[in-house]
């Protein structure tokens, strides 16, 4: 990938959280944010002067209210798109382990998911090119 100067980097980071049945948890994007409508793995943008993994911590306790501790969560893979307004970059964990049942603290719908169906989902294409190496878990 080449950053320009000029292109805006934004580094988000995002969890497979899977459960007991072998479920991948989505969340649906409100209508009032960038790809409204769209399902993709729970997380956020990295804040200036935090590590990936606080982030994702952060992200996810403000998102579903459950708590992750950072020995329970393993970086899977990353992907990265070329949004016209900005470059993203996709950092994407797996966690099989966390405290609280997940609810969504922002109203989105929520939905767990066989691997094998996620296909089925409309994700934005940094989610979307992520599906591959969550079905290579299964």
């Amino acid at each position: 990938m080449l950053i320009t100067d000029h292109k805006n980097l934004k580094i988000v980071v995002s969890i497979a959280l899977i459960n007991d049945a072998d479920e991948v948890l989505l969340s649906k994007r409100p209508e009032n944010k960038h790809l409204s409508g769209f399902w993709e793995f729970p997380g956020g943008k990295v804040e200036a002067g935090e590590t990936p993994e606080n982030a994702l911590i952060r992200e996810i306790k403000e998102e579903l209210n459950i708590d992750i501790n950072d020995k329970c969560v393993a970086p899977l893979s990353f992907s990265e798109f070329d949004y016209k307004e900005f470059q993203l970059l996709l950092l994407l964990y797996v966690c099989r382990r966390w405290e609280g049942e997940p609810r969504s603290m922002e109203n989105n719908k929520l939905k767990w998911v066989k691997p094998n169906m996620l296909r089925k989902y409309n994700m934005p294409p940094a989610d979307d090119s992520l599906i591959f190496c969550i079905q290579d878990l299964f």
